[in-house]
């Protein structure tokens, strides 16, 4: 689960107005401001995300992979996410790639043309065969407010 796509200057530059955004009240598409310790610093860390309710419950997806948020939230078991005054601390727990093709699905039917990119040939149409063999590059993680 090493796979790790960064950002492109302008991607990174996009991320840094969606996050600016989303702290000022402004959620583009669903988004929201991550806030997350990082793992060896201990200083919050912020990344814009599309936090998405599925089912009965609210899940973060890692379109790039094994990213800085990613293994920082594994390592802090939490965060906040924030749109504009309103911060919601949160835990998480990561789920195994065996449980995630629904959510990826879900989640590509949703933001596919903004993620695209980072799924290669897999799409909301894709098999449940497809989802599960590219569940292992895109971490999942259950979100629960504390």
């Amino acid at each position: 689960m090493s796979q790790y796509l960064k950002p492109s200057r302008f991607a990174a530059r996009l991320n840094g107005l969606i996050g600016w955004l989303a702290r000022r009240g402004i959620s583009l598409a669903g988004s929201a401001d991550l806030a997350v310790r990082g793992r060896k610093s201990g200083e919050w860390r912020r990344v814009p995300v599309n936090p998405m309710t599925f089912q009965d419950g609210r899940y973060l997806v890692s379109a790039r992979g094994n990213s800085e948020w990613v293994r920082n939230l594994r390592a802090a078991g939490g965060g906040e996410l924030r749109v504009g005054r309103r911060t919601r601390p949160f835990t998480a727990v990561e789920l195994p790639p065996a449980e995630s093709p629904a959510l990826l699905r879900a989640y590509l039917e949703r933001w596919g043309w903004e993620v695209k990119a980072y799924f290669g040939e897999i799409t909301a149409t894709s098999t449940d065969d497809e989802l599960l063999a590219a569940a292992s590059r895109h971490p999942v993680f259950r979100i629960a407010e504390s």
